[in-house]
């Protein structure tokens, strides 16, 4: 990592998202891409990337378990913003995944489903990448909360731009409302993180937002996330 690049990355703690999204363009153009599961977070990326004029490729993790309300959604994002999204899958097929591992692999090892369906697509897709957009946000987990706006992923050796990192729940729903930024209404419902069917129920009123990821497994990261600290970036 250049020491221009850890310069910038303590400078960007003051930007906006916009000049976050504004810096990356200039850096990489079209070789970094927005990941978006089309939770309320990615809605927001791509409606700023779009405003500013910043054409970045948008891929989803398409599981072929995502629910009805995220394909829909996924087609209403395409038409609004004139956009095709890339949809990443597994190798294997659902079918072929439960010949070769057994039905229903999400109730047993949660773990290998997600590095079948999310993690290997991912790997394959940054490869040829020189930085990916992500919305995820420090208030979000604890695993998250140390998030920089500008990192380099050691996991996936490119640079990840977290533009959202300090923004609240309330920031992010006060733009889209102000926007009228079309949004998953699963997240009415009390789905705050919205991944797979299998793996994601509605939340209580107590619980934490990701309490309805992977319910009744110590998981609540599908995997995407889970690199070094921030900080820890002397590669």
């Amino acid at each position: 990592m250049s020491h221009d690049f850890l310069a910038e990355q303590t400078e960007a703690e003051g930007w906006k998202a916009e000049r976050v999204l504004e810096w990356a363009a200039q850096q990489f153009g079209v070789r970094a891409s927005i990941a978006s599961s089309f939770g309320a977070e990615d809605v927001v990326l791509i409606d700023i990337a779009t405003r500013i004029g910043a054409p970045f490729p948008v891929f989803t993790l398409d599981t072929d378990f995502l629910f009805p309300e995220t394909y829909e959604l996924i087609d209403k994002i395409e038409h609004r913003y004139g956009i095709t999204v890339e949809r990443l899958r597994a190798k294997l097929t659902p079918a072929e995944q439960a010949t070769q591992l057994g039905e229903a692999l999400w109730t047993r090892a949660p773990d290998q489903c997600c590095e079948i369906r999310k993690i290997e697509p991912l790997k394959d897709r940054l490869g040829s990448a020189s930085a990916w957009i992500t919305g995820i946000r420090r208030e979000q987990s604890a695993i998250r909360a140390h998030a920089r706006k500008l990192e380099w992923d050691a996991k996936f050796g490119l640079a990840k731009i977290n533009p959202l990192a300090d923004w609240t729940e309330g920031e992010v729903w006060a733009y889209i409302r102000s926007r009228a930024v079309p949004y998953n209404p699963l997240h009415d419902r009390s789905y705050p993180s919205i991944g797979c069917v299998h793996c994601t129920r509605a939340v209580l009123p107590d619980e934490d937002a990701r309490a309805g990821r992977w319910s009744g497994f110590a998981k609540t990261e599908c995997g995407l996330h889970l690199t070094r600290p921030a900080n820890d970036l002397q590669d």
